[in-house]
């Protein structure tokens, strides 16, 4: 598995990550931008706190991989640019992949890159866009020894719930994820499930292929960290969380926390007090 080096750079030893999602203003939505306006000093500060990954996208990762150091959070670039998660849905939606993606990957020395699988209601042709995306990427990453993390993300219906319209329906979150690891899927990066202490299922259908669950919008202290030590419990290989890492009033603190979490085994209650004693 000539993925296995990028691999190893992006899990522990024991197989678990967290990824500190940063890649935001890839899609143009202005409330996204909130708490990482400054990208090189939003960045530099979770560098400080040593996250297994960092995920960017093309344009932003030079402020990680332009710093001087052996060992620094490893780069997951994101690949493709959407345009689904405005309030009102624009008359063309669209998932594109930038060009030349994995050799631009390899150039900057990333550990994996990261791809949508998308759903939404009544947008077939958005859908068949994210496989076709997949199939082409996998190619790819086969041929330089890249690791593909597809984002299988199922999406309630705009009028519903516009924005980051997150469907938490289990029912709907298990055939994508499957569909995922059917198109050749390294690691998945998926939504939590409304109730969270379902999730060991879609651990299950992903047949063996490490599941890091993202964390949504943003959510109380409590919330996230709660609601991360039932995740890891029900087998999760870790976290890929944005906002409530980079919006938080300590972004530092918080991901120093949740390593804790994932790496340690840590308690909700022992991640809150370490936490709030950083504030």
């Amino acid at each position: 598995m000539f993925q296995k080096p990028r691999l190893n750079r992006m899990f522990s030893e024991q197989g678990k990550c967290f990824d500190v999602a940063i890649d935001h203003g890839f899609f143009n939505e202005y409330s996204f931008i909130s708490g990482i306006e400054n990208m090189k000093e939003a960045i530099q500060t979770i560098v400080n706190a040593n996250p297994d990954c960092i995920q960017l996208s093309l344009g932003q990762s030079r402020f990680l991989q332009e710093i001087p150091a052996k060992k620094k959070p490893g780069l997951v670039l994101r690949t493709d640019a959407a345009n689904i998660y405005g309030t009102e849905l624009p008359r063309f939606l669209f998932s594109e992949l930038i060009d030349k993606a994995i050799e631009q990957a390899v150039r900057l020395d990333a550990v994996a890159v990261c791809v949508n699988l998308l759903i939404l209601p009544g947008q077939p042709e958005l859908h068949h866009q994210c496989v076709r995306n997949i199939t082409q990427l996998k190619t790819e990453c086969e041929k330089y020894g890249m690791p593909l993390m597809v984002e299988p993300l199922v999406m309630l219906p705009n009028e519903q719930k516009g924005g980051y319209m997150v469907d938490g329906d289990i029912t709907k979150i298990i055939p994508l994820v499957r569909q995922a690891v059917e198109l050749g899927a390294d690691v998945i990066k998926a939504d939590p499930c409304d109730d969270v202490q379902d999730y060991h299922r879609v651990i299950e259908v992903a047949s063996g292929i490490p599941v890091l669950v993202r964390g949504g919008g943003r959510a109380s202290d409590e919330e996230i960290v709660n609601r991360t030590v039932e995740l890891m419990n029900q087998g999760a290989s870790g976290i890929v969380y944005g906002r409530n890492v980079i919006q938080h009033p300590n972004p530092a603190g918080m991901t120093r926390a949740l390593m804790e979490i994932v790496h340690h085994g840590a308690t909700a209650e022992s991640a809150l007090q370490n936490l709030k004693g950083e504030l």
